[in-house]
């Protein structure tokens, strides 16, 4: 794990409890996680200001927001091999708490939180330069910041076509690990397409951006999961 965070840790114990879930017995990463979530952002934000001098505060904002949301912590974890290394409690284990998003990019903030502590700012700060390049190098433009529903709604408002409508079609799983299933509508059109995600808001954008793809590659085939 040191070798693929590219950190060597002089307190081998900060990187133990970097890995330990709160469900797992010993000293968790709950603290540690709310320390590198601020040395993240700012790290985050001071490069991304650096690298788009003509930005202004909303599209730096986003961007920074892309680059260290949920979604984008696990998928830097799951190339860390990082689920592998985190300690988890039996009911977690066995409904598979090492694949779920949550505890991956909670285990990246406490990561970096060590690696602070450990090393110090520069320290903590080379980690970060060192495991986002590929993504501080290649940052979206402003128009792919928006979100897909943001994008569905101008396509079809330029388009004079109505707003689509999501519902909530399945919520599957118990309440603390809920998976939503959401469809998103366009009437006039005769489409439809799904989203699944581990919460009704992802889920809703994800079935937004299936439907701009849709509209995109020319797609008038109704999609309707009903029809």
């Amino acid at each position: 794990m040191q070798q693929r965070l590219g950190y060597h840790f002089g307190d081998e114990a900060l990187l133990e409890q970097a890995l330990t879930h709160r469900s797992a017995p010993g000293p968790n990463n709950e603290r540690l996680e709310f320390l590198g979530d601020s040395v993240l952002n700012f790290v985050i934000a001071a490069e991304v200001f650096a690298r788009r001098p003509g930005a202004r505060e909303g599209e730096l904002s986003r961007l920074r927001a892309n680059l260290v949301n949920k979604a984008s912590l696990a998928r830097l974890a799951r190339t860390l091999g990082l689920g592998a290394h985190i300690r988890l409690g039996g009911g977690e284990l066995k409904t598979g708490g090492h694949r779920r998003d949550s505890i991956l990019a909670d285990a990246v903030e406490a990561l970096l939180g060590a690696v602070y502590l450990d090393g110090g700012f520069e320290a903590c700060r080379g980690v970060i330069a060192s495991l986002y390049q590929e993504w501080l190098e290649d940052l979206p433009e402003r128009g792919e910041l928006k979100d897909p529903k943001t994008r569905l709604q101008e396509y079809l408002q330029s388009r004079r076509l109505p707003l689509p409508d999501y519902e909530v079609v399945d919520i599957q799983g118990r309440s603390h690990d809920q998976t939503f299933v959401v469809c998103c509508r366009v009437d006039r059109l005769e489409l439809a397409s799904e989203g699944v995600a581990d919460s009704r808001r992802r889920a809703e954008q994800r079935a937004a951006q299936e439907m701009l793809a849709r509209l995109e590659r020319g797609d008038t085939q109704s999609g309707d999961p009903d029809r």
